[in-house]
């Protein structure tokens, strides 16, 4: 016989080391998780919102505790008892011989081993149910929503609130079960209490006392469950196009789940019987009736009423359930109060009642003069290359629209804050004192009317009504100091800062250029502002140092005892920290209240258990063609309930996060709030400044849009028919096949006596490119969130966006230039393409056409302006050109304001009628066949690469003269085009 191969022991001096070791790795752990905690204590106790982190803490480790404990020590408990009844004497099979090395070496570390399985069992369960905190406390605060289930009669809340956690509670109920079962029966088999292959008697007494109460727990939770399944019809997906209790859920399915309720009690009671029958065929009779039961009347017998009762006449049989869904999906996505208007009615198609159309044009004073020229998703390069000032200032890459009042007037604005870009940081910028302790903001608000731009040499800018360092104009900024911002980031991490000094100290912060323009000297600043995170004492500085793993917190002059430290800077980032309850609107926008710089951002509570609503997915419904390119992507989630119920501010200067309750109504918010008392400030509080700044939210109307895509059909045969769908077009100016994002405007609806600002989107008919209907969202205080809806006759082939820009770049006048303009010098850039109601029946479509050099620091500018209204095009460099190419000599005059600041000097003569240009004979050696339009293409070329030249070189007066010089080949080139035989128009 071989001798026993001799187990390898370790050392004394090893157990040490690795004890050691593992001793250093547990209290690394320990300490950097402590610090990450007090950390998130600090920023909090700073924001103040204590009330937020306790509340989330002491829920998490509530849940964590109940869990864990319940889950370890249940099934520890398990395990002990099949242990602790454990058989004396085992036959001497086999069986029992080969499981003796195991007994042997379980038995002097049983103990161990029953607290490590409890311990790892009790993690993992804890680790589980800690993240389901907010399904707890909405369950603990509910509020009802004073609306009854049409099925079950009892109130919403019962689904949005207690349901959730009925399942999450019934959940951890049969992994408890399931684990305390499958623990016991292998301690069983270990220790001979079940003995599968010896012969005789399988199981002791107490095996199969416990494994019988065990197995009856667990179907008795199945008979909780099968009760809960009732409930849960409302979220059924059996109807082809609907979400909700079908009519096979209804008259198939519920009662058949209230019959397994009872047949599941009775398998449980016949396991509980066992305890004294000692017979498992009463048990096993009751599983297999159980089993058979749910197979037959669960399953078989709803299939069969599917499939022979309800598809041969679906459109009627589901009609009241289809009724349910429409009514409760507009409900959850607050859509039940929509205003639809039979618009264009009169209209035959495409042509072009020309003295009608002047007429509604003349009478229109709010919606025409104040068409936007300035597409903010295409100007941010041009706002770097004129209002950057210094490389560590920039813009982010989608500005924001915003209105104002001024001297009486109420204008939009395409605006944005300078703030500090710390990715534009050159490489002797970025050392540690740089990057956190000099560099520190951003200064100064820009803003230019979202209608006009600057004639003469700068022809085609942005007019900077409010700009330059320090801020000038007519926006009044008195804290014009950006700490808190987008563009405070680097590689996607948010950078903190060391501000603050004592008062006899120099500044080290760099605030602005000396006179906002000279090289020579610079003004900086010393941030005295409430934000930040104290760190005068030692303990917090080596908290820091800890925390960001630089030890310059400890060694730098820069940290004093009057430093702080700003961190979760980024405006989205604070209200999600500040409010963890809400999804965060993926774009904030700046605006200047009582004289400071404030973020303005839009909270929405949601749900995914409200009843008979369709879900969403969060992140893509809300995805458009702007997503991820100055517009954060929402998470993917999904939820079949939205509300925009908080407007939240967050302070430029100092970081203060104020969250304002917006929807008085909701009861998700109203739960919130008793979870989080004094957290959200009541919506009487908001200040009447703030007030004139909301707008309605973009990707809250992106996904009511798409709802409305289906739901606006109201006869539920129709609905089911799917006769009627629209969608939302593609967006016509990009090469993508994403969604066209929504535009704000400030235009007069139908049936208004006056322009509100809002929220606009084209649906087209389903698979077509033809226009269904315009939707658009007030964000006026007065009317805020009243949707309407314009519905255009199904029998008119109206064009949809995609359609107005194929008949622009396919233009006899517009190709051409598109030609010149997309070069090796430049290149063209559609803008937004505005839909814009005109009067009763009329749809004008208003898009800029902007040029941009190749060069490195080239930035657009608007040279053209495109209008389309039924099959006419206007090409001109101004609006009013534009429209009297497509309505007649004066209408464009009559229309726009005298804001339309034309793009060129010399405007084209309005008096032309359209008619199709000519093309002028091609010679065949590469010129047009006359000397002016040649000589004219070549001067564009020329200035082109002036242009170029001059931007590469930051040549500012350079750019000013080549774009007069291309200004000036392009009217030689129209004037030249012209006499050869093509006239403007289209």
């Amino acid at each position: 016989m071989r001798p026993p191969v001799p187990v390898p022991t370790l050392s004394r001096r090893a157990k040490l080391v690795l004890g050691a070791v593992a001793v250093l790795l547990v209290l690394f752990t320990a300490i950097g998780t402590l610090t990450n905690v007090y950390v998130d204590y600090l920023w909090f106790d700073e924001t103040g919102y204590t009330e937020v982190f306790w509340t989330e803490l002491q829920t998490r480790a509530l849940l964590f505790a109940v869990a864990g404990v319940a889950t370890g020590g249940l099934v520890a408990a398990s395990i002990h008892l099949a242990y602790r009844f454990r058989p004396t004497f085992r036959p001497m099979s086999l069986e029992q011989q080969n499981l003796e090395r195991y007994r042997q070496s379980l038995e002097p570390r049983r103990g161990l081993v029953l607290t490590a399985v409890a311990v790892v069992l009790g993690l993992f369960a804890g680790f589980t149910a800690q993240g389901s905190w907010q399904t707890w406390l909405t369950f603990r605060n509910s509020t009802d929503f004073g609306r009854t289930d049409p099925q079950f009669g009892v109130d919403l809340s019962f689904f949005v609130f207690d349901y959730p956690f009925y399942r999450l509670a019934l959940g951890f109920g049969f992994a408890i079960v399931l684990l305390a079962l499958i623990g016991a029966v292998l301690t069983h088999y270990v220790f001979g209490g079940l003995r599968l292959q010896t012969p005789g008697q399988k199981l002791t007494a107490a095996a199969r006392v416990q494994l019988s109460v065990l197995l009856g727990l667990f179907v008795a939770l199945k008979a909780v469950a099968y009760w809960l399944d009732r409930y849960g019809l409302v979220y059924s997906d059996r109807g082809d196009v609907f979400t909700g209790a079908s009519y096979t859920d209804v008259n198939a399915l519920l009662v058949p789940k209230t019959i397994l309720v009872f047949v599941a009690a009775v398998c449980a009671i016949a396991f509980f019987a066992n305890i004294f029958v000692r017979n498992f065929l009463l048990p096993a009779a009751a599983l297999v009736l159980l089993l058979i039961s749910s197979l037959v009347i669960g399953v078989a017998y709803p299939a069969i009423v599917q499939q022979f009762v309800v598809r041969p006449s679906a459109d009627q049989k589901e009609a009241p359930y289809i009724e349910r869904a429409i009514a409760s999906t507009l409900d959850a996505y607050n859509l039940s109060d929509i205003e639809y208007v039979n618009y264009a009615q009169d209209a035959t198609g495409d042509s072009v009642d020309t003295d009608a159309a002047q007429a509604e044009l003349r009478n229109d004073t709010e919606t025409i003069p104040n068409a936007r020229l300035l597409d903010p998703n295409v100007l941010s390069e041009t706002f770097t290359a004129r209002q950057q000032i210094r490389n560590v200032y920039g813009f982010p890459e989608k500005l924001d629209i915003d209105r104002y009042t001024i001297d009486g007037e109420t204008r939009d604005y395409v605006v944005a804050v300078r703030e500090l870009n710390s990715s534009g940081l050159s490489e002797n910028q970025d050392s540690w004192i740089n990057r956190h302790t000099v560099y520190t903001h951003g200064n100064g608000f820009v803003a230019a009317p979202a209608n006009e731009v600057v004639a003469g040499q700068e022809g085609g800018e942005p007019n900077f009504t409010t700009r330059d360092l320090p801020t000038v104009g007519n926006i009044d900024v008195e804290q014009p100091r950006i700490y808190y911002g987008e563009l405070i980031q680097q590689n996607g991490q948010d950078v903190y800062s060391v501000v603050g000094a004592p008062e006899d100290s120099e500044p080290r912060e760099f605030d602005r250029p000396e006179d906002g323009a000279s090289d020579e000297g610079q003004v900086n600043n010393t941030y005295d502002g409430e934000g930040g995170v104290e760190i005068g004492s030692f303990f917090r500085q080596l908290t820091f140092a800890i925390y960001y793993r630089e030890r310059n917190f400890l060694l730098s002059g820069a940290v004093n005892d009057e430093s702080k430290v700003l961190y979760v800077r980024d405006p989205r980032d604070r209200v999600e920290k500040a409010a963890p309850f809400l999804e965060v609107d993926g774009d904030p926008y700046p605006a200047v209240i009582d004289g400071r710089v404030t973020w303005i951002l839009d909270g929405y509570t949601t749900s995914d258990a409200y009843p008979y609503a369709e879900l969403r997915d969060l992140g893509t419904t809300a995805a458009d063609s702007l997503t991820g390119a100055g517009t954060t992507a929402l998470p993917n989630n999904q939820f079949n309930y939205i509300r925009n119920s908080v407007k939240a501010t967050v302070d430029a200067y100092d970081g203060t996060v104020t969250l304002y309750e917006w929807d008085e109504e909701d009861p998700v918010l109203q739960t919130y709030m008793k979870a989080f008392p004094e957290t959200v400030t009541d919506y009487d509080d908001i200040p009447e400044e703030l007030m004139s700044h909301v707008r309605y939210p973009e990707d809250l109307f992106k996904l009511q849009r798409d709802i409305l895509t289906r739901y606006h059909v109201s006869n539920p045969v129709d609905f089911y028919n799917q006769n009627d769908r629209w969608q939302v077009p593609d967006d016509p100016t990009q090469d993508t096949d994403a969604a066209q994002p929504p535009y704000y405007i400030l235009a007069q609806r139908p049936g208004d006596d006056e322009a509100s600002f809002q929220l606009t989107s084209a649906l087209n008919a389903f698979n077509r490119e033809n226009l269904s209907s315009f939707i658009s969202a007030s964000s006026d205080p007065d009317t805020y969130g009243e949707i309407q809806v314009l519905r255009l006759p199904g029998n008119t082939p109206f064009r949809g966006p995609q359609q107005v820009q194929q008949s622009f770049i396919t233009n006899n006048q517009v190709r051409p230039d598109l030609t010149l303009f997309n070069s090796q010098e430049s290149r063209a850039v559609f803008g937004n393409l505005l839909t814009l109601p005109i009067g009763e029946d009329g749809l004008l479509y208003v898009e800029p056409l902007y040029v941009q050099g190749t060069g490195e620091n080239s930035f657009p500018l608007l040279q053209k302006v495109l209008v389309n209204y039924g099959d006419r095009v206007g090409y001109a460099n101004t609006l009013s050109e534009a429209l009297d190419q497509v309505f007649g000599a004066g209408a464009g005059e009559s229309a726009v304001d005298s804001g339309d600041a034309p793009a060129t000097d010399e405007p084209d003569d309005p008096t032309t009628e359209p008619t199709e240009p000519t093309t002028p004979p091609d010679t065949g050696d590469g010129t047009s066949g006359s000397p002016s339009l040649d000589q004219a293409v070549a001067d564009i070329q020329s200035a082109l690469q002036a242009l170029e030249t001059a931007q590469r070189n930051g040549d500012f007066a350079g750019q000013g003269q080549a774009l007069e010089d291309l200004q000036e080949a392009v009217t030689a080139y129209q004037t030249a085009q012209q006499a050869a035989g093509a006239t403007p128009g289209g």
